[in-house]
């Protein structure tokens, strides 16, 4: 039997033959028998969302459920107990799944490794399923790599400390158009979950851990519960107990945070507590609201940790975790090392220090770095400050957190044309990139990734809407930020030269953007904007 032997599935992109293995008929059954009963209900919730952003629209701000207050208000229940591998996580890696990523993330002396299907993954077919195998090879520990350019080999170290393994499937608002299901697109979420847990499950407790997760940009604890429900499915068609996978949730929606405790809830057995996904967090901010005058950010740069929304949403996270006993991790610190400059990079690097060290006096229990040279860092700052392996026993039962803190728009800044045009430059050089199928860029010194170029497109898309005026006393207009989008571009074009300009992808990375910063069309996530453009399906207007 083959790939093209499973009813119902239909797989549109040319498959490799180290994608068979990964593709095989009894995966792909396995696929179907998550996708059916569960994409209706996903699409469901998805509709939801577009319910809420309408009330929203409307003025209706987010309050603290009045239907589940027992839940909140229930002291007796817990989360689960941290599985092997995951009751110390000080420091994790985050990164794409391409083989040499996986390879050193591994490597580096991190605790644990999420390795992303997601947000600094562009999810082209090659990215997916190669991922797919690379944390196979990596999980049966196989996995090696050679550098073409330079000959150099890689592989895990052997005796060494190896990260646990912890995966992020893609959101739940994506699909799988390469793949479908009775001649629906399959989830995405439920595709890399499936392909992943089934190779890999047993494999990962024979290994003495287990099949860990990292749950994306979900808005509320119905999507919580689905995902619950998709564990519970799964380990019982391998016969796997329940409660054997663990998933950390990412809180970096606005609408999440007013409801932690239950999405704790929904996955107790399943729990591996929460995660301040901070700059998606921001975005999100920024694209609930958008049409409400009062939640106007300035710059990029001025919204940072010590904001009060920000603030705010740490410590109710942190609280809410230990209170529950699970994990409350901090976030990414995405400063990455800066070559032939002593100073700025002495400068980056301190950043990085006191990011860490604000989260660690906080209470959080690990925190996350975009670079393996980072590691060090934080290890070092949470090392001098954390004894134990966690610090779930440190309650925060002085915070007490309302729904206006949460709210808070007030934060002390500016708009500047340098922050314009920094938003241009990010969303136009990170577009280009996750069109070439990179989906974590270096600009400016900092590790960007999806989060980053939504956060920048949308403060655009709120400026003009609401003609918010700059510091320099500009009245931002589509006009002007047309203006500075072309004077971006040229400078691009001029620094590339025609040739390599002419081989980029920036013309139609800045045809994108473009239609997203006139403060009119606003897409909900750029990933799905731009997502049909590096599909390799045999019919795209099927689609």
């Amino acid at each position: 039997m083959s790939y093209n032997s499973v009813p119902g599935v239909k797989i549109l992109a040319p498959v490799s033959k180290s994608h068979e293995q990964i593709l095989t008929p009894e995966a792909l059954s396995f696929l179907t028998k998550l996708q059916r009963p569960f994409n209706p209900v996903r699409k469901e919730l998805l509709q939801r969302r577009v319910l809420r952003q309408q009330e929203l629209d409307r003025g209706v701000l987010p309050d603290f459920l009045p239907e589940t207050a027992h839940i909140r208000n229930d002291d007796t229940w817990r989360g689960a107990y941290p599985s092997p591998g995951l009751v110390d996580r000080r420091v994790e890696i985050t990164g794409p799944v391409d083989r040499k990523m996986v390879i050193n993330a591994l490597n580096c002396g991190a605790y644990t490794y999420m390795a992303d299907f997601e947000d600094s993954n562009a999810p082209t077919w090659n990215n997916n399923i190669d991922g797919q195998v690379n944390l196979r090879d990596a999980i049966l520990g196989t996995i090696t790599y050679t550098n073409p350019g330079n000959n150099k080999k890689y592989s895990l170290r052997k005796g060494g400390k190896i990260a646990t393994l912890i995966v992020r499937p893609r959101g739940w608002h994506l699909e799988e158009k390469h793949v479908l299901i009775d001649n629906i697109p399959v989830s995405a979420s439920i595709f890399d979950f499936a392909l992943y847990f089934f190779h890999n499950a047993k494999k990962l407790i024979e290994n003495g851990i287990g099949p860990y997760f990292y749950l994306p940009k979900m808005e509320s604890y119905l999507e919580a519960r689905l995902w619950n429900d998709v564990f519970n499915v799964a380990q019982d068609l391998l016969g796997i107990p329940r409660g054997t996978i663990r998933a950390t949730v990412l809180i970096e929606t606005i609408l999440a945070a007013f409801e932690m405790d239950e999405i704790i809830y929904e996955l107790r057995e399943h729990s591996a507590g929460l995660n301040c996904g901070r700059w998606d967090y921001i975005f999100s901010v920024i694209k609930k609201f958008r049409h409400n005058p009062n939640f106007i950010l300035p710059d990029r740069g001025d919204v940072t940790m010590t904001s009060p929304f920000m603030d705010s949403y740490v410590r109710l996270l942190i609280k809410t975790c230990h209170r529950r006993r699970v994990h409350a991790m901090g976030g990414m610190a995405a400063q990455i090392p800066i070559k032939n400059d002593p100073e700025a990079n002495k400068a980056a690097l301190e950043k990085v220090r006191q990011d860490k060290l604000r989260e660690v006096k906080a209470g959080h229990d690990g925190t996350w770095v975009a670079h393996p040279d980072l590691v060090k860092i934080a290890l070092e700052v949470f090392d001098e400050n954390l004894k134990t392996p966690n610090q779930i026993f440190v309650r925060r039962e002085d915070v007490n957190v309302t729904a206006l803190d949460l709210l808070n728009p007030n934060v002390q800044g500016s708009i500047t044309e340098k922050g314009i045009r920094g938003n241009i430059s990010v969303g136009l050089t990170y577009v280009e990139s996750w069109l070439r199928g990179l989906g974590c860029v270096p600009i400016n010194n900092l590790m960007e990734d999806a989060a980053t170029a939504e956060i920048s497109r949308s403060q655009l898309w709120q400026w003009v809407r609401h003609s918010s005026r700059t510091v320099e006393g500009k009245i931002i207009t589509p006009e002007y930020i047309n203006k500075l989008l072309e004077e971006e571009m040229n400078k691009i074009e001029k620094q590339l030269g025609p040739q390599q300009f002419s081989a980029s992808k920036y013309l139609l990375a800045k045809r994108y953007l473009a239609s997203q910063i006139t403060g009119k069309e606003y897409s909900e996530f750029l990933t799905t904007l731009l997502y049909d453009e590096i599909i390799e399906v045999q019919n795209k207007a099927k689609l």
